[in-house]
């Protein structure tokens, strides 16, 4: 059967650019590729796979598609002009790498440019920082020494033996990918003699053991920003491990620890706090000073204050990294029970503690009520 016209075939004029006639390939490729058809149409696809493959193969090709413009198909044919060569399958193997990634989800080679070395990025590094309350509040700069990797003195960082050179793998001819052809499937895949490096080290230098460069360390300045709180990470871009094969370096995380604070607890923006006052106080009323992270602030402690009464004290809390204005401080009352009392003392709290019974109830609301409750549970 006659071969159908290659610009027919892809659908597109005869004067189109290498762009319309990639776009027409990459359009009937995905239309047709086996996997996309199962059943009875699954040969159909094939065929017109297999046809639209070979249109691209030659048109792509600027010196088969002027020989085929010229002469037709018999200016391409195998038998008559010596067949389609390696660079005709590379320029399908580029476009088909494309449509292999579309179907599939990734682009075959990893990572890198098509058909240069594989590239890698480094590794992130993570760095833990432990600061205290007053420092998260207001924020402070610091120093840190983190792993750096220089070039290595000895092999003045080409990883190879002084004397000696680095040679251009022969199986991948530098590029650091080979294709792998199964059928009408072209695939990339990484060197497996030079692990997509493009390049060999006969005699690698002692020093440095092949890499190129030794792992040292540098100090790095470090801002804390005001508001910042336990668990966050500050990134540090660049400053992780060094890519592979001249990819970007990694990143270094800063991980915020807060330290235990003596007197606050952090949640969020706001603070808690556990603030002791005698039984005298609490009974009689009167003004404590409490510290906030500002100074100090004075509660009014109003007669007959209970044990785990709450005060509020607005903006006195921590104004976070993303907070348009502080939280607030919570002070805790605990209602501290005397101890080490002497005679005298002991004899005024029992002359107390009778006027009180005497008083039925009335001083003790909260306990006269709760063993109301109580006595049901025993009758």
């Amino acid at each position: 059967m006659a071969k159908r016209d290659f610009y027919e075939v892809l659908g597109v004029a005869k004067g189109a650019s290498d762009d319309e006639i990639k776009k027409a390939y990459r359009k009937l490729a995905m239309k047709h590729h086996p996997d996309r058809n199962q059943g009875d149409a699954a040969k159909a696809a094939e065929e017109k796979f297999k046809e639209a493959k070979e249109a691209y193969e030659m048109l792509s090709d600027p010196q088969k598609r002027a020989a085929y413009d010229q002469h037709g198909h018999a200016g391409v044919d195998p038998n008559m002009r010596g067949g389609p060569g390696a660079e005709g399958f590379a320029g399908f193997g580029e476009a088909f790498g494309d449509i292999f990634g579309d179907i599939f989800g990734g682009r075959a080679g990893g990572g890198g440019a098509r058909g240069g070395r594989q590239v890698y990025r480094g590794n992130d590094l993570s760095y833990a920082m432990e600061i205290n309350l007053e420092e998260a509040a207001t924020g402070k700069e610091a120093q840190i020494r983190i792993p750096s990797w220089e070039d290595c003195d000895t092999c003045k960082g080409t990883g190879a033996k002084p004397g000696t050179s680095v040679k251009t793998c022969s199986t991948c001819h530098g590029s650091g990918s080979v294709q792998m052809r199964q059928g009408f499937f072209s695939v990339q895949q990484t060197c497996p003699h030079c692990h997509g490096t493009g390049k060999l080290i006969p005699e690698p230098c002692t020093t440095c053991n092949g890499q190129g460069k030794l792992k040292k360390h540098k100090t790095l300045e470090v801002k804390i920003p005001a508001g910042i709180d336990d668990g966050m990470r500050i990134r540090s871009a660049g400053n992780g491990e060094p890519g592979h094969n001249g990819g970007p370096s990694g990143d270094l995380f800063i991980e915020i620890r807060l330290r235990k604070h003596d007197i606050f607890e952090r949640d969020g923006d706001d603070l808690h706090c556990q603030v002791p006052v005698n039984m005298c106080t609490a009974t009689l009323g009167g003004e404590i000073d409490v510290p906030t992270l500002g100074g100090k602030a004075t509660i009014d402690i109003p007669e007959g204050t209970q044990h785990g009464k709450t005060f509020r004290l607005r903006g006195k809390g921590v104004k976070g990294v993303r907070s348009s204005y502080p939280g607030d401080l919570y002070c805790h009352i605990s209602v501290e029970t005397p101890v080490k009392l002497t005679e005298h003392q002991r004899k005024l709290l029992k002359e107390l503690d009778e006027s009180f019974k005497k008083g039925g109830g009335k001083h003790s609301p909260n306990e006269d009520s709760w063993f109301a409750k109580a006595k049901s549970f025993f009758s």
